[in-house]
């Protein structure tokens, strides 16, 4: 299956189990990276990816890094190492997609403290940790995707911390970006707007008129689907890429407008 655009390249994608992670790794590895799926507790939603990713003539593995908490980046590429050695895969990562977090939080009122440490130690610190220990493996020419969010650029009290939390993944894109760019190496956000993932289950599906406003918030009209996000990245991810960094692609599908 010669031909596809990310043949011989490895790359690592967090939260790769399930809703958009789930369906970045098997977009990445349909274009025949060798793709690490990097999962927090389930390991059979880990597995059935990897199938599912070699069943389409793939290749993957999963590695289980909890995130949010001091040493999970060290963690996370220990056994990102093991796993490649174990697979006599060449040293190192090409493609680096950041795409576990936490998906909500409370307004300003009602956060606590714990609640505010733990969003941002999932969504913030993880990102930044897993960049700074992945310098030293990440490929000259690689790419990094860090998936951030169209409330970033909304104001969503009801989502403060979280919001917060994208935004300044956004700056850390930026900075990654001035960076890295004389290895040759590009960093962008892809921001999604509303995407039926099971993270948005329990109050989109099934309920007509949830569905019906979260669609009328899009130029497009409808609701975003996980394959819509993972299609940009794998555009990014690819050399016909090689002339975006430093940006924030709004994949909302044109809400707020």
């Amino acid at each position: 299956m010669g031909g596809r655009r990310l043949d011989d390249k490895v790359a690592l994608v967090t939260g790769g189990s399930r809703g958009i992670g789930r369906a970045i790794a098997e977009r990445l590895g349909r274009e025949g990276a060798v793709v690490a799926v990097a999962f927090a507790r389930d390991q059979a939603a880990a597995d059935e990816v990897v199938q599912t990713i070699g069943k389409d003539g793939g290749r993957a593995f999963a590695i289980r890094a909890e995130l949010g908490r001091h040493g999970d980046a060290a963690a996370l590429w220990a056994a990102f190492d093991a796993q490649t050695q174990r697979h006599s895969l060449r040293a190192g990562v090409d493609i680096i997609v950041n795409n576990a977090g936490i998906g909500r939080s409370s307004d300003l009122a009602s956060l606590t403290e714990e609640e505010f440490d733990e969003v941002f130690a999932v969504n913030v610190r993880a990102p930044f940790f897993i960049l700074q220990q992945g310098l030293s493996r990440l490929r000259d020419g690689g790419r990094i995707i860090n998936i951030s969010s169209g409330a970033a650029r909304l104001a969503m009290p009801e989502i403060i911390a979280y919001s917060s939390t994208k935004g300044a993944l956004d700056t850390f894109t930026l900075n990654l970006a001035k960076q890295l760019g004389p290895r040759g190496i590009t960093a962008n956000s892809v921001a999604p707007g509303i995407v039926d993932t099971d993270v948005n289950a329990g109050w989109l599906r099934g309920n007509a008129e949830a569905e019906a406003h979260a669609a009328s918030l899009a130029a497009l009209g409808r609701v975003g689907q996980p394959e819509d996000i993972a299609d940009i990245v794998a555009f990014l991810a690819s050399g016909e890429a090689r002339w975006v960094t430093g940006r924030v692609i709004d994949a909302t599908g044109g809400a707020g407008l």
